[in-house]
């Protein structure tokens, strides 16, 4: 099995060599508006952000750096299947603007674009990213009442393009070979993630460092296997330091990312010389953990109920019979990209 993946350096308000139709799932993580480390690059998009800024008017600066985001949002549309996903990973900003302290909830702004453009939202994630600081409070300290919640949580929001589910052929294996297991579903699909925390950018230059957000691996590889089957392609706009890539890579699905900044692409490429290690980590872990719950499971006196085809234990529920984990053999560069040769991970 080979999976191939592209790298863009450019603008993904346009996504201009990507055709209609031509992906089945997006995860990303865009710039937040109203945080300060994307005020410049906001205000290159559209002075009028500075303006709004240098005059106060906070809930203009929002709105206009929204306006931005709205462009992406509109390629998203015409380049996803009808069926498919987009998730979308974002955080609120609070901030004072002209003496004023408040919030500016980015999930929500978000949410009413996708609907408008005729996306139906479905139920979204919760989950926490590590404090700043060890205090826990802004505002006026220990006295009342002017204290202000900390944001630690960031969401991810998910949406379906159209009314309807995806449609497969009846028993297509590169569907059911993708399946998770059921204690994973438990697990991935709750709508509070407490075992995902955030993590520190790895990046030596401290520019790029300042010109990226932090993004763990688990997040895009966790919605890359519940939201998509082998063979298809997840599309990145926001691609940063390549971290989904990196995931439709352990994954074993197509990718393709548009990033603004080149030195980034370079960046990555020490990245991928992890992977072939990496891949097969993430899978043996994933079979690990199963192995696991059987035991416990065994241990209160359940025996699960179906034998897994490929491998030499019990799953709880038939479409898991046919699993099969990939782990990346063998990475090969091209001029676009990537392509990646994948091979059945037989056992732990």
């Amino acid at each position: 099995m080979e999976t191939s993946h592209r790298v863009v350096v450019g603008d993904s308000r346009e996504l201009s060599e990507l055709e209609d139709d031509s992906i089945e799932l997006v995860v990303t993580s865009p710039p937040y508006p109203m945080i300060e480390l994307w005020d410049e690059l906001f205000a290159e998009f559209d002075p009028a952000v500075e303006e709004a800024l240098e005059a106060g008017d906070g809930q203009a600066a929002f709105e206009t750096m929204h306006a931005q985001l709205d462009r992406v949002w509109d390629e998203l549309e015409r380049v996803l299947v009808d069926g498919g996903i987009a998730c979308i990973n974002v955080g609120d900003a609070t901030r004072t603007v002209d003496g004023s302290f408040r919030v500016y909830p980015n999930h929500a702004r978000i949410l009413e674009a996708f609907e408008r453009r005729g996306f139906d939202p479905l139920p979204d994630v919760l989950w926490r990213k590590p404090a700043n600081s060890a205090a826990k409070f802004m505002g006026s300290g220990t006295l009342p009442p002017n204290a202000y919640v900390t944001l630690e949580h960031e969401y991810v929001l998910v949406f379906r393009k159209g009314g309807e589910s995806r449609s497969f052929e009846p028993c297509v294996d590169r569907r059911y070979e993708a399946a998770y297991f059921w204690e994973e579903r438990n697990r991935w699909f709750s709508d509070v993630w407490t075992d995902v925390r955030g993590e520190l950018q790895a990046l030596e230059r401290d520019d790029l460092r300042e010109r990226s957000g932090a993004f763990p691996l688990e997040i895009p590889y966790r919605l890359i296997c519940m939201y998509s089957a082998y063979g298809d392609t997840v599309l990145d706009p926001f691609w940063g330091t390549g971290t989904t890539t990196l995931a439709a890579m352990c994954g074993a699905r197509d990718s393709v990312g548009y990033e603004l900044e080149s030195e980034f692409v370079s960046v990555f490429e020490d990245r991928v010389g992890d992977v072939v290690e990496l891949s097969r980590s993430v899978a043996q872990t994933r079979l690990e953990d199963h192995r696991a719950f059987v035991s416990r499971r065994r241990a209160d006196g359940d025996e699960l109920g179906y034998d897994a085809e490929h491998y030499d234990f019990p799953v709880m529920t038939k479409m898991e019979r046919e699993i099969r984990l990939r782990e990346v053999e063998a990475v090969r560069e091209t001029p676009s990209g990537y392509r990646l040769e994948h091979a059945p991970l037989e056992r732990a």
